[in-house]
């Protein structure tokens, strides 16, 4: 499943604004000792001298410290000592504790230290109760969101104290703290230090900030951490499930968090979990330990327990519990698989559904594997094809996308792998229900090889037309009719096992003629290049003909990127740039895997497992900088990934064998 939508960044826009902020309204602050912390810069203090522990604030006077508005980058706080520039914000407070303070930063840099104190004088860094500096590469470079920092000192109920903050870079790019101008009635203003202007400047904003932030103050809850530009290409991070609704999580949300082990809920920065509870459409913040989250978490260690997690210790076996666990959210009780969980990907696929039942089922969750071929069925159009793809409610397609031949071999080959694995006490009984599915797909696939016994032209997986016979339509079908070929023989159905036998061998000697020549490329006539889909020629779809090898190493070579992964083809007429696929990359693990390359087949699944997000999830697509893009998970690789360890495990993978007739 490919889709080719561009991704829209706000990167030149917060740079824009950062700049401008930058330029037009200036702060700055005192100089900067060696030790990091900003000291004296000579100038007298204004007003009464602070007292040790804060100057008092007036009798009545109200509590002032957090401020949520955020709207514009108010001043520019990168400076040098006295020859940049710094930010400071006044408050009080009734808390006789400081535990963190929290500002909204944006940035350009990818390298410096932020340095963050609370002074009982704004113009005096000796007067500064507490300090802390922040690397602005840990933040992860530039972007823009709330910042946490720990801070820890005495205070005084009622004083006033000043939150102060410089940014120091070697880099252009600008550093600020953003803020609102809008009014409020008796809440202090900030300051700006500007050395070009003379120094501390009264300003007319408020600075975003918070005092010993808690509850929905905590960044992660109501509004992101700091949130790296680098995590923009992806639409979303992650998944929350309750077995029935999914939401997903949006990557400015996926910052510091991270999924308590074996579910589906979060833990935010603050140490609170997010999650999606029984019964409701949208997830809800909890503090740790709560009794509804504990029983989700608990009901899905024990579906995961009831089959199998393949892969060793590590990221294998990490990678592997989390492609489950995000295929169980995007399937739908009703057998729909989502292939992501965002606009224009929320369909069902019958390829991609196709590989999560295979998936399913091999790693002992014949339920999930069956509800998923039982939806197959139900939507196969009366002669025997499917929709690209469908509605989740199974309704119809949602758009007048051509239909795709494929779908007539994925799904005989995915009903094929669940057999093999279904409880023997039954499987026959269930297969029967699916079976006149697959009569039907075997039949319309056999029947639309032409003379040469190669099938017509037909959108494949790049979801692009061709002119003429493609190698991703070609290699599913001759794995689905041996599939069905077989699955009838073994119901004792032997004329048509005998039909689909015959077809499956012209498809083969079609292919040996057209395609293997050309190493397997994209289409028989040779003008559209290699095709990941060569791949589909190898188990565990195909038993793998003998010049495969040489062509696999070919195709790998030409649609190797720099960055690690591939793209889907060479074809001339398709630029794919770049932006490398993880379900392309990840056809060459499993195809080397099961024909004993094991060692490269392991080389390119370890590189897959490395592209996954902050979650843990795996992305559809990694861009030329090596950083998630598009959706995040995509189910589809999911599936891949947990067959390529399933092969490289104790029970390997095989493919339909030659049907018996």
């Amino acid at each position: 499943m490919m889709r080719t939508r561009s991704v829209l960044l706000a990167t030149a826009l917060l740079a824009t604004l950062l700049q401008t902020a930058e330029g037009a309204v200036a702060a700055g602050g005192p100089p900067v000792a060696s030790d990091g912390r900003p000291a004296r810069d000579g100038r007298p203090g204004q007003g009464v001298p602070p007292l040790p522990g804060g100057e008092p604030a007036g009798a009545g006077r109200a509590a002032h410290d957090g401020q949520a508005g955020h709207d514009v980058p108010l001043y520019g706080i990168k400076g040098a000592g006295s020859a940049g520039r710094a930010g400071a914000q006044e408050f009080t407070t009734d808390d006789d504790r400081l535990s963190r303070v929290s500002l909204f930063l944006g940035s350009t840099a990818s390298t410096g230290r932020l340095s963050v104190q609370v002074r009982t004088a704004r113009d005096d860094a000796g007067s500064a109760i507490a300090s802390a500096a922040v690397d602005l590469a840990a933040l992860g470079g530039p972007g823009t969101g709330w910042v946490e920092v720990p801070l820890s000192a005495a205070l005084r109920p009622g004083a006033r104290y000043y939150l102060f903050a410089q940014a120091t870079t070697a880099e252009a790019g600008a550093v600020t703290w953003h803020g609102t101008r809008a009014a409020a009635a008796g809440f202090p203003a900030a300051a700006q230090y500007d050395q070009a202007r003379g120094g501390w400047q009264p300003g007319s904003g408020r600075l975003a900030f918070y005092v010993n932030p808690a509850g929905s103050e905590r960044c992660g809850e109501t509004e992101a951490c700091y949130v790296p530009a680098s995590m923009r290409p992806a639409r979303t991070a992650g998944l929350l499930s309750n077995g029935r609704a999914v939401e997903a999580v949006d990557p400015a949300f996926a910052v510091g968090a991270r999924y308590v082990e074996g579910s589906n809920v979060l833990v935010l920065p603050s140490g609170r979990w997010r999650y999606l509870p029984e019964g409701a459409e949208k997830s809800r913040v909890v503090e740790a330990g709560d009794a509804g989250a504990l029983a989700q978490i608990a009901e899905s260690r024990r579906w995961l327990a009831r089959g199998q997690v393949p892969g060793a210790a590590g990221a294998r076996r990490e990678g592997a519990e989390r492609a489950l666990l995000s295929m169980r959210a995007l399937l739908r009780p009703n057998g729909a698989l989502a292939a992501a969980w965002y606009p224009f990907w929320d369909f069902s696929w019958p390829r991609d559904s196709a590989f999560a039942a295979a998936a399913f089922a091999h790693t002992g969750h014949d339920e999930e594997a069956y509800r998923i071929l039982l939806y197959n069925a139900r939507t196969q159009r009366p002669d025997g094809t499917w929709e690209a793809r469908t509605k989740l409610d199974g309704s119809g397609p949602p758009d007048t996308r051509q239909w795709q031949l494929d779908a007539n071999g994925w799904v005989p080959w995915a009903t094929w792998q669940w057999y093999r694995t279904a409880p023997a006490a039954d499987r026959a009984e269930r297969l029967r229900v699916l079976y006149p599915a697959i009569l039907k797909a075997a039949d319309f696939a056999a029947a639309s090889l032409d003379g040469e016994g190669l099938p017509p032209a037909s959108p494949d997986y790049w979801e692009l037309p061709t002119d003429t016979a493609n190698i991703g339509t070609a290699a599913p079908l001759l794995s689905g009719l041996r599939a069905a070929a077989d699955l009838a023989a073994g119901l004792g159905r032997r004329q048509e096992a005998a039909r689909w036998t015959e077809a499956a061998g012209r498809l083969e000697r079609g292919i040996a003629k057209r395609f293997a020549p050309l190493g397997y490329q994209r289409t028989v006539d040779g003008l559209h290049g290699h095709d990941s889909a060569a791949a589909f020629m190898a188990p565990p779809f195909n038993e793998a003909p003998a010049g495969l090898p040489a062509a696999l190493d070919t195709t790998y070579r030409e649609l190797l990127r720099p960055n690690g992964g591939l793209v889907p083809g060479s074809d001339p007429d398709t630029r794919w740039g770049n932006i490398t696929w993880t379900a392309s990359t990840s056809f060459f693990a499993l195809a080397w895997s099961s024909t004993g390359e094991r060692a490269k087949g392991s080389a390119v699944l370890d590189w897959v497992l490395a592209q996954r997000n902050v979650l843990g999830e795996l992305p559809e697509t990694v861009d030329a900088q090596g950083l998630p893009k598009a959706v995040v998970p995509l189910g589809w690789t999911d599936a891949l990934v947990l067959l390529t360890l399933v092969q490289l495990g104790d029970t390997p993978l095989v493919a339909p064998p030659a049907p018996r007739t």
